[in-house]
């Protein structure tokens, strides 16, 4: 992997049942959206579902590239705490007020909860109309636009309701990300560690050699991450779209990292961050079980660390190992109420790992509410600068 200053599009291909897309990823594509949606749009109704955050950013210049399109816009408010039921019947209510048809094209124009909405009330708005993925985060570029998994949260837990519907199009514009807050970038980097992690050893070292460029948002550098790990998701997802096997190797960190954001209501952390505590956390456990070697333990650890150490990653402190077990348990991997953690055993390579105890967990917890590694490296970054 080399850096790459993004000016030219790249591409890849997802091949899903029925139909296949693509993702395209070109710095400036949003001005250019209306070109390579113009095939898809025709003579549609277009519908715009966005956040009140990004609207305000980005809203105008989307409009001008769909221009002369009459269009029609839906606004909710930002946060993972909206990503439930009652905003996604607010949302087929409003295109049903608009005068959506089942011929009507439905972007969404936002992040990974916008993204998720979005798909998921085109997949049942007059039984599925179609759904184009503008990400507007890098956590959306880099994973949840991708791949077609759509839904929202319930009490129990995370993306407990929701279907697999593809989009027809994925754009991802890297120049969206330079309004990012810092620690909404350095979130979805996490995502991009678990990539490197689960299947791609040259991401890996790209991510650790260049993490200085890469956690500055330097778009030299993000760019040729986001193809990384679209191509990633993109093989993946065209040899197991529904999950049955290959496609679960995507959830390493999101076992512990879905439970802690249901534990703590999904306010104290990103969905980045809790990935990154639910990562060291598989780690542990891989080390634990005899699957992985400490050297390489040593590694992944030190690459998840690295990109938490200049963001304010929260800590687990004061949250009771009581309280994470029933999200844990209601995980989506759970079968036949067995819980499964995916384990790494080298760096660019996972399994899934059913059987693992509750004290097996429990005892991994402990350990990291006692390091607080990423409190650690916050510390000794700080005093380095």
């Amino acid at each position: 992997m080399k850096a790459d200053n993004g000016k030219r599009p790249s591409r890849v291909t997802v091949r899903a049942s029925g139909a296949s897309y693509a993702v395209v990823i070109q710095d400036g594509l949003l001005s250019r959206a209306g070109r390579e949606l113009d095939p898809l749009m025709g003579d549609r109704k277009v519908f715009i579902l966005s956040d009140t955050n990004v609207w305000e950013l980005w809203g105008r210049q989307l409009s001008q590239a769909l221009a002369p399109r009459t269009l029609g816009v839906i606004l909710t408010p930002p946060g993972e705490r909206y990503k439930r039921m009652a905003t996604v019947e607010r949302i087929t209510q409003e295109l049903a007020r608009h005068g959506a048809e089942r011929s009507s094209l439905l972007v969404a124009f936002g992040g990974g909860v916008v993204g998720d909405m979005g798909g998921f009330a085109a997949a049942v708005f007059l039984r599925g109309i179609d759904c184009v993925q503008i990400p507007t985060t890098l956590l959306a570029q880099v994973d949840s636009a991708i791949g077609g998994k759509t839904g929202v949260n319930l009490e129990a837990g995370k993306n407990l309701v929701g279907t697999f519907s593809q989009p027809r199009m994925v754009l991802s514009d890297p120049r969206l990300l330079r309004t990012l807050p810092p620690r909404e970038l350095r979130a979805g980097l996490f995502e991009a560690v678990k990539c490197g992690v689960i299947g791609d050893r040259k991401l890996f070292e790209f991510l650790w050699k260049e993490r200085a460029c890469v956690l500055r948002g330097d778009p030299q550098a993000l760019a040729p991450v986001i193809h990384a790990c679209a191509a990633l998701k993109g093989r993946v997802v065209s040899r197991d779209e529904k999950e049955g096997g290959l496609r679960r190797i995507l959830n390493f960190g999101h076992t512990v990292g879905h439970a802690l954001e249901a534990a703590t209501a999904y306010r104290r952390f990103l969905h980045g961050e809790a990935v990154a505590w639910g990562m060291l956390a598989a780690t542990r456990l891989a080390v634990d079980t005899g699957l992985l070697s400490a050297p390489q333990a040593e590694r992944i650890a030190a690459l998840i660390i690295a990109y938490g150490a200049y963001g304010p990653v929260p800590p687990l402190r004061g949250l009771p190992f009581d309280a994470l077990w029933p999200h844990l348990t209601a995980d989506k991997k759970v079968r036949g109420g067995v819980i499964h953690f995916v384990l790494p055993r080298r760096i660019g390579q996972v399994e899934v790992v059913p059987g693992i105890t509750r004290t097996q967990i429990e005892r991994t917890w402990q350990s990291l509410l006692q390091a607080d590694p990423f409190r650690q490296s916050a510390h000794a970054a700080k005093g380095k600068r």
